[in-house]
């Protein structure tokens, strides 16, 4: 039987360094025939001229508009039978092309394939860096969730599927993967994802920029929020973000009820830590004492973080300033190359 040609398209803004990882462990797969695409999102580092010196096809979007045209302008220019959709800061390994492809021609019904992200990060190794490699492994990607987990940042999908669902919502930042998921299933498809498609990927390398990041993913995602998704990806994880926010007001309790108002914010963290559980188990016998301290702390902070962004953009949408969505329906004309 012959092999069907596997398009990676790939978003890139800066970051050459990390682009030649990426770009690298393609070459270095298993499996043939590939066409690699780095789509340039207006980067000012020399992003391009990397990828065009390894081989890859390089494209150039018009304006800096964010990973979602720049995949769906890759789309448009692939030839593939199965498109591979991959962040710049994320290298595979070698065999989860191969892999990719069989589970795909096995299942006709699977409509989308989200692979996971590694425990370790790629190339920093800082300790904020080792906390959000771990954090996306248990938290963001696990495989015991195949429904509510889908990630653009690395989804393998048949191009006919893609054609028929239509690109990616280009109105839509942090919620366009659940809004891509929504669509594929009702065209009656199968989603899932998969350990066999894994690679490392380069996480930010300080607590600062992982909490800004939570934060506006968080509060933008509230705003956005649409049918088919589920708060937080998990309804106990966002039920205890919310049990860790009414831990802060629950500090002034003492004042209220007395000596045994000062147990009531405790108690209040102890059930967050109990509704995410798992993940805290899972470090520790990963990472030992020492780190899971640590880990358990910042993800307790993360959490709070997210909440606050959440909350805060539940307030903005209720009164009235959600982010705008124009109307957008997709065109399988914006695919006519495939």
């Amino acid at each position: 039987m012959e092999r069907p040609l596997v398009s990676v398209i790939i978003p890139s803004f800066n970051r050459s360094h990390v682009l030649r990882l990426c770009v690298g462990a393609i070459q270095e797969q298993t499996y043939s025939p590939i066409e690699i695409i780095v789509v340039d999102d207006c980067g000012t580092e020399d992003a391009a001229e990397v990828a065009s010196s390894m081989g890859a096809t390089v494209l150039r979007t018009e304006v800096n508009g964010g990973a979602s045209p720049a995949r769906n302008l890759g789309a448009e220019h692939s030839h593939g039978e199965i498109l591979l959709f991959l962040d710049g800061d994320i290298a595979l390994d070698p065999d989860s092309v191969e892999n990719a492809v069989n589970i795909l021609r096995s299942e006709p019904k699977l409509g989308a394939l989200g692979g996971i992200l590694h425990p370790e990060p790629l190339a920093s190794r800082s300790l904020a860096a080792q906390y959000r490699a771990l954090q996306m492994h248990y938290w963001w990607m696990p495989t015991d969730r195949p429904t509510l987990e889908l990630h653009a940042a690395v989804l393998a999908v048949p191009a006919e599927v893609f054609k028929e669902i239509g690109p990616f919502n280009p109105n839509l930042s942090d919620t366009v993967s659940a809004d891509y998921r929504y669509r594929v299933m009702q065209k009656d498809y199968e989603v899932r994802i998969t350990a066999a498609v894994c690679g490392r990927a380069d996480h930010d390398s300080t607590l600062r920029m992982i909490l800004r990041k939570v934060f506006r993913r968080a509060r933008v995602s509230a705003m956005e929020w649409a049918r088919g998704e589920t708060p937080g990806d998990s309804v106990p994880r966002a039920f205890g973000g919310v049990l860790l926010l009414a831990a802060v007001p629950a500090l002034a309790s003492p004042l209220l009820f007395g000596p045994l108002g000062a147990l009531v914010s405790p108690l209040f963290v102890a059930a967050a830590v109990v509704l995410d559980g798992s993940t805290y188990r899972r470090v520790f016998a990963r990472r030992g004492l020492l780190f899971g301290l640590y880990f358990s702390a910042v993800h307790l902070l993360v959490t709070l973080v997210g909440a606050t962004g959440a909350g805060i953009g539940v307030l903005q949408r209720v009164l009235g300033r959600r982010r705008p969505s124009p109307q957008w329906v997709p065109r399988t004309g914006d695919l006519e190359s495939q």
